[in-house]
């Protein structure tokens, strides 16, 4: 398993807990403020509320987006309560992979039972340092 897989394991394991102890119906913001504390005790490094900037031409939207949680500045985590996902979620993730440049994405929907089922992994096939660096996240070395 590769070093992202096992991050996205780890964010999943996270999710898991906060679902075994919060349960369904819960409001988005509610498992995310959940999540993050969960990511915290788990030290696994995270970033809450991103803004992710939009270029159309020369015009700059600083705040068009923003990523629910970005962690270790490599995986995008879309968080839904939702009676189930639909294409359009998944659509939002890959739009927030191709504009950030970022390769992996997970779609996570909390109203889901079991929750596994209720969990994408979303792979952005074209990843690109520059679209990165034009969004203002870190590129690596």
């Amino acid at each position: 398993m590769g070093e992202d897989d096992e991050l996205t394991g780890r964010i999943i394991g996270a999710a898991i807990e906060v679902h075994r102890l919060t349960g369904p119906g819960l409001l988005e913001s509610t498992y995310q403020a959940c999540l993050c504390h969960e990511l915290l005790l788990r030290e696994i490094p995270f970033r809450a509320q991103v803004a992710l900037p939009l270029e159309y031409k020369q015009l700059r939207i600083p705040n068009a987006y923003r990523i629910d949680i970005l962690v270790a500045d490599a995986v995008i985590v879309e968080l839904k309560s939702v009676e189930k996902l639909l294409q359009l979620h998944e659509t939002q993730v890959m739009t927030y992979l191709r504009l950030s440049g970022l390769a992996r994405g997970l779609l996570m929907n909390f109203n889901a039972v079991p929750l596994k089922s209720g969990i994408r992994r979303l792979v952005n096939p074209n990843p690109s340092l520059v679209s990165r660096t034009l969004a203002g996240l870190p590129t690596p070395l």
